[in-house]
């Protein structure tokens, strides 16, 4: 299913300056539309591609780009939520969750300095970080379901599977479930695991609990977050960043919190 990403082109403010033409964008297997939109100063695509690649696509035409906001390509605002991931260690990401309809949940994110390999993803119950991630509670579970793969009509609701870290320790996905829903988890917590989750058949004695994925590496509480065309703000409310300070900044991790330099338009 696909989504609408509203990214805006650096110049798309500057008068008299053309934002990055949707033509090539149009073409790439996974983009279903782009719509340019001068008077609002935004890009509209539609798209089955994470945002990351998306911002990429939009800068190899010449252009900076941030996103201002993603919905669901009803153009209707079912819900939309962000966790900010962090641990004592080194890992750290941003994962965002979007209901793109009443069916179907998208998770999608980022999260860095990550051993390479698989880690197991799951929303816990409480968003208590006061006792770092041991506080999050058991996997959020309504249904007392044993666990599972996000696959499996017998699992926990917040059973995500694993995501893949690459040889840089990055690991970026987009998983669409259709067990998960926004307006559920909003409040609880997204925690990353040290290990591979097994998925309920790995026939340890926790495989059927946490799926024996190891320690809890990262975690953060889920917030609503500004969904399409509900972020007409210049200034990120998370740590006073601008959009466009921020898109050259790191996701998470070394180099986020360095001291800001004033664009170079203002």
């Amino acid at each position: 299913m696909g989504m609408i990403i509203e990214a805006t082109p650096e110049d798309c403010h500057k008068e008299g300056v053309r934002p990055p033409l949707p033509s090539p964008l149009s073409l790439l297997l996974g983009v279903q539309g782009v719509e340019v939109q001068l008077e609002n100063q935004m890009v509209l695509v539609q798209t089955t591609l994470p945002s990351q690649e998306v911002q990429a696509l939009l800068e190899g035409t010449g252009r900076q780009a941030v996103l201002k906001g993603m919905g669901s390509g009803l153009l209707q605002n079912l819900g939309a939520a962000v966790a900010i991931l962090e641990g004592p260690g080194p890992v750290q990401g941003v994962v965002r969750f979007l209901q793109l309809s009443p069916e179907r949940c998208l998770i999608e994110g980022t999260i860095d300095g990550l051993e390479p390999g698989l880690h197991g993803l799951h929303v816990h119950q409480f968003g208590d970080l006061t006792g770092n991630c041991n506080s999050c509670g058991d996997h959020f579970n309504p249904d007392g379901a044993s666990h599972g793969g996000p696959q499996d009509s017998d699992r926990h609701r917040g059973d995500l599977g694993n995501v893949h870290a690459d040889a840089d320790g990055r690991a970026s996905f987009r998983i669409e479930d259709e067990q998960l829903k926004v307006w559920d988890v909003i409040g609880r917590s997204l925690v990353i695991d040290e290990g591979e989750d097994d998925l309920g058949r790995g026939g340890h004695p926790l495989s059927k609990v946490t799926g024996n994925s190891g320690e809890r590496l990262a975690c953060g509480i889920i917030a609503r977050s500004a969904g399409l065309f509900q972020n007409p703000k210049q200034i990120c409310s998370c740590d006073g960043l601008t959009i466009w300070e921020e898109r050259g900044r790191p996701i998470a991790g070394e180099g986020r919190k360095e001291p800001a330099k004033p664009p170079a338009h203002l």
